[in-house]
């Protein structure tokens, strides 16, 4: 299927030119038939006068002269003939030039007064006849007929010719006129490709809507554009700000509960009750930012973002040195300077911040972030020297609640918001060994 709407117009418009030079070649063939016909037609109208005005009438027999005014007639290889016949067809003159040819041509004497026709001979040989018939010759009586022809040869080559003119002409038109409505499509299809490098701008954050300096034919797509920009906007804020409307009227219900499950703790018989509540109630807050998370990452569907990924993973990290200084984690980086990822900033913290909180809190020692760039996309990749993840482990931590690490409190929430945050943006997660001896987790962003 061709994809290119240039190249698809071209074709068009191709076929419709072929189309109409081979519906215009015979009709220009004919024109040059017929009016190539009305000339030989007046030339041999014109040979036939001459005899006429030459002959005479004496004795009721017809008188030619020797030499006629008209020289042609009287040369051997002239390519005009002439004859004259009687009212029974008898043959009673021939020019000199009809000497080395034999034509069985019969007039018929209808009182049509002329005729203009072409014949052919038994051995293929056509000529062009102009037939006239006479009944005053010289102020007297006579009936005869005064026949001029002329070979269709010439006539055959000169229209061959033509043909091949033509046709010569026509493909060297044929090759201007693409060239031209090449030149013209390029020239007309200049509003879609700025229009495409507009879109490309929406997509790398440069320009928040489309312009409207395109043709009027493109104003109405444009402008749907510009409105389904705004409405997604609108839409996304609307959602966030209902979410937080949401966590916010929570917040107090949830603080006065936990205040009870403190009170219900210090009284032992209740303190299993409590335990279950605090859980409970552990439970909807993580609940809550999971979802407050998903409404605030997800991107936009025409929006692609690029983030410097150095500065985001040393803020994490520095903050994560803080939190787990006790543990003298070292951190490596093997990220080239001014390396981008295709993600949102808030969505690579969020993304980053729940991978290196993984990774410091079960590493030894020892974690590394690097960026690997390829034909087919980004890698990055985060590694610790940790006890690693099963290989038949790896699928079910990705899944909301499951977690293999009992020792910490949470829920397993923040592995499901790293996957719904790489899905969002096209991306893959795998899991798998690290060199340092402890698990690699590789986002994968494609080109």
């Amino acid at each position: 299927m061709i994809r290119s709407l240039r190249v698809r117009l071209m074709l068009a418009a191709t076929l419709l030119a072929v189309l109409f030079m081979l519906a215009l070649l015979p009709a220009m063939q004919g024109a040059f038939s017929l009016a190539l016909k009305d000339a030989i037609e007046q030339r041999l109208a014109s040979d036939v006068t001459t005899l006429i005005s030459a002959a005479k009438v004496e004795k009721n027999h017809l008188k030619m002269p020797v030499l006629l005014p008209d020289e042609q007639f009287d040369l051997p290889d002239s390519r005009v003939l002439g004859y004259v016949f009687d009212r029974e067809g008898h043959l009673v003159w021939r020019s000199r030039a009809t000497q080395e040819e034999t034509i069985n041509y019969k007039p018929r004497y209808d009182g049509r007064g002329n005729e203009f026709a072409s014949i052919r001979e038994d051995n293929g040989e056509e000529f062009f006849v102009y037939d006239v018939e006479v009944k005053l010759l010289g102020g007297k009586n006579a009936a005869f007929s005064f026949v001029a022809l002329q070979p269709m040869r010439e006539y055959n080559l000169t229209l061959a010719g033509l043909r091949e003119n033509l046709y010569l002409g026509f493909g060297a038109a044929l090759i201007v006129l693409l060239a031209l409505l090449w030149i013209g499509l390029t020239w007309g299809l200049r509003a879609l490709r700025r229009l495409s490098q507009e879109l490309d701008e929406i997509e790398t954050g440069e320009r928040e809507s489309l312009s409207e300096q395109h043709p009027r034919e493109l104003l109405r797509l444009t402008g749907s554009l510009n409105r389904l920009l705004q409405s997604e906007r609108e839409q996304r804020t609307r959602y966030r700000d209902s979410l937080d409307d949401l966590a916010h009227s929570l917040k107090t219900p949830l603080a006065v509960l936990q205040g009870v499950s403190e009170s219900m703790a210090q009284r032992p018989a209740e303190r299993e009750q409590a335990w279950v509540l605090q859980s409970q109630i552990e439970r909807m807050n993580q609940q809550i930012g999971y979802q407050l998370q998903r409404a605030s990452l997800r991107k936009s569907g025409l929006v692609r973002h690029q983030v410097e990924l150095l500065p985001v993973v040393r803020s994490l990290c520095d903050t994560l040195d803080k939190v787990y200084r006790d543990k003298g984690v070292k951190v490596s980086y093997d990220i080239p300077e001014l390396s981008h990822v295709p993600i949102e900033q808030n969505a690579l913290l969020e993304l980053l911040g729940n991978l290196l909180e993984n990774a410091y809190r079960l590493c030894l020692s020892q974690v590394r972030i690097s960026l690997h760039r390829n034909v087919h996309g980004i890698e990055v990749c985060v590694e610790d020297d940790g006890p690693g993840v099963p290989a038949d482990q790896r699928a079910r931590i990705l899944q909301r609640g499951e977690r293999l690490d009992r020792q910490h409190p949470g829920q397993g929430i923040g592995l499901a918001v790293v996957k719904d945050i790489i899905e969002s943006y096209d991306a893959t997660l795998t899991l798998d060994d690290s060199s340092l001896g402890g698990a690699a987790f590789r986002i994968h962003f494609p080109a």
